[in-house]
């Protein structure tokens, strides 16, 4: 697991590279120094949006399916924690937008001018999130993906801050999202989270992973099938674009259709703009891992998931986007090739809802099958 970075102090503005002597404290790495954790959807990856971290770790931590935190104390990062590590950032962009001027480049962000602040300032090879934030600015710096995992739960005044001084450093950002739970937005009221929102924090991921209570008891998710709805559409009311994760397979054999059936009858109530598939794989040194190996639960194959994908599409009554943008979803068609778009817009239901379930029959009676794939 990555460790926190230590507060920083924010540097004074530099002046144009030209003016510059060598030696001169502002390049010292310390200036550009900002605090990136690991782990975002599928989606908010690659160059495509920005990480910053507004709380360390999960402030819940207790699922037996996860492995992600674990052993990592939850953190709520202070404001001005936030603000020096946007500082950092817009210092960073400043200082590569100066070199790109004295190159004669007109101020875009381009390698040149990366390779020359490297020289300059050669820590920023081991910069934790230099490249991520090169890329991101080098792509138009257009999305942010606020980790870690349930940051909505910051105080609202302390969020709405955060996100209105993000929005001001870094005017080109188009879309703001990221992970919450159900229940921490169910205890938020409306008026928090319009506020929010108009604050300039636009999608929320959120992880159903199933909607049956037996199976939300097992997997400790804390919180009930109609917790899960209050919060999504509360998020929905509120205004935000909403992103639901489920996972196939997650009861095994023996809860497979009320797994199927239940989350299903949630997603329907909530109807969110999205619904995103990950297909449970069981890590080594969680509590499921170990119930299967003990022989407590058994996995469903390939061909069983499938099955039980068909069984909740055929009950889903939405009008959202259902989507498979993660590479456990790597059913095969009869020819060998991929199943299911992987696009992260899905397949738009009600219009593609056909469309998707010929896809699933098509790939029940394939015999290829897809690649094992232990955990993701």
């Amino acid at each position: 697991m990555q460790k926190p970075n230590k507060h920083k102090s924010v540097a004074p503005i530099p002046p144009p590279l030209s003016k510059i002597q060598k030696g001169t404290p502002w390049r010292r790495v310390e200036k550009y120094q900002f605090e990136t954790g690991i782990y975002r959807p599928p989606s908010e990856g690659g160059s495509a949006s920005l990480l910053l971290r507004f709380t360390r770790n999960c402030p819940w931590n207790h699922c037996t399916f996860c492995s992600m935190y674990k052993g990592e104390k939850f953190q709520l990062r202070s404001p001005g924690e936030l603000k020096a590590d946007m500082d950092a950032m817009a210092a960073l962009a400043r200082d590569l937008r100066n070199i790109s001027m004295d190159l004669g480049q007109g101020g875009q962000i381009t390698r040149d001018a990366a390779m020359v602040l490297m020289d300059k300032v050669p820590e920023l090879n081991y910069h934790n999130g230099f490249a991520m934030f090169f890329q991101w600015l080098c792509a138009g710096g257009k999305t942010v993906f606020i980790q870690d995992g349930n940051s909505i739960i910051m105080k609202t005044k302390d969020l709405m801050e955060a996100l209105t001084y993000l929005r001001t450093l870094f005017p080109s950002i188009e879309r703001v999202t990221t992970y919450a739970r159900s229940r921490t937005l169910a205890q938020k009221s409306l008026e928090d989270l319009v506020a929010i929102r108009k604050s300039g924090l636009d999608r929320l991921h959120l992880g159903l992973e199933t909607g049956d209570d037996d199976l939300l008891a097992k997997i400790k998710k804390g919180v009930t099938a109609q917790g899960h709805i209050d919060g999504g559409k509360k998020a929905m009311e509120a205004g935000f674009q909403v992103s639901e994760y489920w996972m196939p397979g997650l009861g095994g054999r023996e809860m497979t259709m009320d797994h199927a059936l239940n989350t299903a009858r949630v997603l329907s109530a909530i109807n969110p703009d999205y619904i995103r598939s990950r297909p449970f794989r069981a890590i080594p040194g969680t509590p499921m891992h170990t119930w299967i190996n003990q022989g407590e639960m058994h996995l469903l194959s390939p061909h069983e998931q499938l099955q039980e994908l068909k069984e909740m599409i055929m009950a889903l009554n939405v009008t959202s986007r259902v989507c498979f943008d993660h590479a456990g979803n790597n059913w095969l068609n009869p020819s060998g090739r991929l199943l299911l778009s992987h696009g992260y817009e899905g397949y738009k239901f009600p219009d593609e809802k056909e469309t998707l379930l010929q896809l699933i029959d098509e790939g029940l009676q394939s015999d290829h099958k897809p690649q094992s794939l232990t955990y993701l």
